[in-house]
């Protein structure tokens, strides 16, 4: 008999839910995504005597199936990548003068402008535009004036990074200035990090029929500390402007931004550049405090669209690094230019060829001879079939 209740109470609690599913408003979706690109690097840029080219002809790791839900104020939706990612989770309740967002999904500094599809739909994100991922997160949004206002409490993001002091010595030709790695963040007897806030992101898009502005920032800060809890605090932030504007078959997207110790605010800008990448985007320890690492960047991109089938994008994008420690100067830039030619075979069925570079520049450093950290060229398409 007990087993009997048992199968009732669970076939009452199935009802229960199948009821609650059959009254939301389910819509599922997927993406699939193959990668098809030869990529060239240089000597100089992969540290070798010789250029090297390899094929990638892959399963991009952004391909995805998920699905959003919508129950009267309540709402949500789920994203699953490759290799059971999960790239968004999220509930939403709209209270009426605003929407409660709870879970994982893209952060109010996130812009996504560009539509460049090499190294999986890469956007400008390590080169132009700033970008922090999916993550974690309490937000709000309210409608205000033209557009919306968010305000967004993100899951903070802290690692155990290794700080990088350059040498003045000047470099062979040929070589990279040498470096010395030394211990967590630079600073002798750190044993681990204090957090005591989320990291705080804020955004007001303003929008009109053909056009949209967004301004955005970030906020950051959590302390380095040695065992007897003595800490230094590493603050990072980002502030910044973009948009697009559209007429007819012509679009054009910008964006600018500006950023502190872009690395500890886990953006993937602090990525940009194959050789001596993020090296220089870490605060470095002085020997009494930290110095902060300065990025900006910005793009340009425009897309034309001549038919249904056929369309164009040229995109270039921009981002600079520095940091300064005793009046030794670090400075990196990287350039990114590409043109595609977007082709769409049928509904949902898109192929786009793609040809781009990456120019790393040089490395300058008081007192060192400038250290040429060459160029990576790339072409080949992307193959996608939405469903």
């Amino acid at each position: 008999m007990k087993k009997l209740y048992v199968s009732m109470a669970v076939v009452a609690l199935a009802f229960v839910f199948v009821g609650r599913a059959v009254a939301a408003d389910w819509n599922f979706y997927g993406s699939a995504r193959m990668t098809t690109f030869y990529t060239n690097i240089d000597k100089e840029a992969n540290g070798t005597l010789n250029d090297d080219t390899d094929l990638t002809h892959t399963l991009q790791g952004n391909s995805r199936i998920g699905a959003t839900v919508q129950s009267g104020s309540v709402g949500g939706g789920f994203e699953y990548g490759t290799g059971v990612n999960v790239r968004k989770l999220f509930g939403t309740w709209n209270f009426g003068s605003g929407e409660l967002l709870v879970g994982q999904t893209y952060t109010p500094v996130t812009l996504l402008l560009s539509n460049q599809v090499y190294n999986g739909d890469n956007g400008l994100l390590n080169g132009g535009e700033f970008y922090a991922g999916r993550q974690p997160m309490l937000q709000l949004k309210f409608a205000a004036g033209m557009g919306d206002f968010k305000f967004a409490l993100v899951s903070p993001t802290v690692a155990a990074l290794t700080s990088t002091t350059v040498s003045t010595a000047p470099a062979a030709p040929g070589t990279v200035v040498s470096t010395t790695t030394t211990s967590l963040f630079g600073q002798p007897g750190v044993t681990e990090t204090d957090v005591t806030l989320p990291k705080i992101e804020l955004s007001y898009r303003f929008k009109g029929d053909a056009w949209f502005a967004q301004i955005y920032s970030g906020y950051q800060t959590y302390d380095a500390a040695d065992a007897a809890d003595n800490g230094k605090a590493i603050t990072s932030y980002v502030v910044g402007l973009g948009g697009a504007y559209s007429w007819s078959m012509v679009t054009l997207k910008a964006n600018i931004y500006t950023a502190q110790n872009p690395t500890q605010y886990g953006a993937t800008t602090a990525t940009a550049g194959a050789p001596a990448g993020s090296a220089y985007l870490n605060p470095v320890w002085n020997g009494t405090d930290y110095e902060d690492a300065s990025n900006m960047g910005g793009l340009l991109m425009a897309g034309f669209s001549f038919n249904d089938i056929l369309g164009l994008e040229l995109g270039i994008g921009y981002s600079a690094s520095e940091v300064d420690v005793s009046g030794i100067k670090t400075e990196k830039t990287v350039m990114t230019y590409y043109v595609q030619l977007p082709i769409t075979l049928a509904d949902g069925v898109f192929i786009v060829p793609e040809v781009g570079n990456y120019d790393f520049g040089d490395l300058k450093v008081t007192g060192a001879t400038d250290t040429k950290l060459g160029s990576q060229m790339y072409y080949g398409f992307k193959t996608q079939i939405n469903f």
